[in-house]
């Protein structure tokens, strides 16, 4: 049997199947303690994979022992068996670390998921790179990632508003992120536009144009033309905004060609 590895200063290094990625996911540990009486205690997953992981608690069983972890976001509960303490291994600290019973990667919930995704995706990246795709195509794709992990972030603080019984406060937070998502976008079409690249025929421009004055339509019930006015004198006097740029227009011969 393959002996484990040992630290500078004698203690055992943890021998794990695969690599741990960071997520804070709410928990509930359960387990008998030596009276034979059911401890409950709150813990937070900081490190986890599909084998288990490093819980940070304040109190915590003894090695060996085997516990029931209750994910607060899903209600999902795993058993797991208690492999080292903050007195048994070195760089354990605040916690305790657990191997689950059976693997089970979806028990920690979306972020595991998408901080594994996100890591294949960071790897297909730098393959694109190597291939000289375009700078522009690598931006968009690189943008996609961080979105993606952008909505698992958000998903998961608003379930965790939910769960302390903030409904109000975490539909007002999506609908913000939501707003910021929109903004973004807003000004990437805005550089497609400056650059010439979106046509009086490109697919969804006369959609956009639609649904963009109906946008603008209830940002002025919000905003009314006195406020914005007033506003516009705070920021310098200025008269007038900044004149939109014009929608490019295909000439004949190159709307036949396209």
């Amino acid at each position: 049997m393959a002996r484990r590895p040992t630290a500078a200063d004698g203690s055992k290094l943890e021998r794990r199947k695969e690599t741990r990625f960071p997520v804070s996911v709410p928990l509930e540990a359960s387990w008998k303690g030596n009276d034979g009486v059911v401890v409950k205690e709150e813990a937070v997953a900081r490190q986890v994979n599909a084998h288990g992981g490093l819980l940070e608690m304040a109190n915590y069983p003894e090695i060996g022992t085997r516990v029931t972890l209750t994910n607060f976001l899903s209600a999902e509960t795993m058993e797991a068996r208690v492999l080292a303490t903050p007195n048994s291994r070195e760089g354990v600290s605040h916690g305790i670390v657990v191997e689950l019973t059976s693997t089970n990667e979806s028990f920690w919930g979306v972020s595991l998921q998408v901080k594994k995704a996100g890591v294949e995706l960071q790897k297909l990246e730098k393959n694109l790179r190597s291939q000289g795709i375009e700078m522009r195509l690598l931006k968009e794709f690189r943008d996609t990632v961080d979105y993606m992990q952008a909505i698992a972030g958000s998903v998961q603080q608003a379930r965790e508003r939910q769960m302390a019984g903030d409904e109000e406060s975490a539909d007002a937070w999506l609908v913000g992120e939501r707003i910021r998502r929109t903004i973004s976008l807003c000004m990437e079409v805005m550089t497609d536009f400056d650059s010439g690249r979106i046509y009086e025929d490109t697919k969804g421009a006369a959609e956009l144009r639609e649904l963009m004055e109906q946008v603008a339509q209830r940002l002025g019930s919000l905003f009314p033309p006195s406020a914005n006015i007033a506003r516009r004198m705070v920021r310098g006097g200025e008269s007038r905004s900044a004149e939109p740029a014009p929608i490019a227009r295909r000439g004949r011969t190159e709307s036949r060609e396209s």
